[in-house]
């Protein structure tokens, strides 16, 4: 009887040794697989700019065109990953566009909802109906492209103001310094175009109308990013956040 017993016993023992790998096989399989699942989920979801673009809610507005959306979507993904902007608003301005038309837009890029549609004013040395010189030199009178963060709101000579800080060196690094600031102006209106065919200029700042400059100051103050586009091969050629 005992010879039997040892002989079952080692039977046993066999078959145990011969099952665990089995075991252990498929339970790795199976954290594998667990782990890869939100990989896959996760890359599917990844935002693209013509993905965002589709998806815009225009909120009875217009949209700006998909080709300054897509420069500006992709330097605001980066800039965010650096942290250099916080807030989930875009503030896309389309110099390529004539003065005469609402060229700057404000999107919630959380809802993909157009907030804003507005005049904006180009540098008075920047050209005159339309914008094609651009400067970061000092007392140049000329708009700056590129990507900047909001800074911080003051009260100057055109009320409540909002400082800028130029995030791409040598092409409005200069900014903070040459104080081009948002700001409200009479001669960013309906009328003012009416009047003398084309809107009015600033000396570098992307002047807004009056009547809602405060607000859109206040919305975008503190971190946002601001994107001044313009299809300049010489732009394109020094950028380091778009490609």
């Amino acid at each position: 009887m005992k010879m039997i017993y040892n002989f079952f016993t080692s039977i046993l023992f066999l078959l145990s040794a011969v099952n665990s790998p089995v075991t252990i096989t498929t339970n790795t399989k199976t954290v594998s697989e667990t782990k890869a699942a939100p990989l896959i989920a996760e890359a599917t979801t990844v935002a693209t700019a013509s993905g965002v673009y589709n998806q815009l809610d225009a909120n009875s507005l217009s949209l700006p065109d998909y080709e300054s959306f897509e420069r500006a979507f992709e330097g605001y993904i980066l800039l965010k990953e650096q942290g250099k902007i916080k807030k989930d608003l875009l503030t896309l301005v389309d110099f390529s566009k004539s003065s005469n038309t609402k060229r700057l837009w404000i999107i919630d890029m959380s809802t993909k909802t157009v907030l804003y549609n507005t005049l904006v004013a180009h540098g008075r040395n920047s050209g005159n109906e339309f914008a094609t010189a651009f400067s970061n030199a000092a007392n140049s009178n000329k708009s700056s492209l590129g990507f900047y963060a909001t800074g911080e709101v003051y009260i100057g000579k055109h009320g409540t103001s909002l400082r800028l800080d130029g995030l791409e060196k040598g092409i409005n690094s200069n900014a903070r310094s040459r104080a081009v600031v948002i700001h409200g102006a009479d001669y960013v209106s309906e009328g003012f175009i009416k009047q003398h065919k084309r809107l009015g200029r600033s000396l570098g700042c992307p002047a807004l109308p009056n009547r809602i400059s405060k607000e859109v100051i206040d919305l975008i103050k503190g971190k946002s990013c601001l994107f001044i586009y313009h299809p300049s091969k010489n732009y394109v050629s020094t950028s380091k956040l778009v490609s």
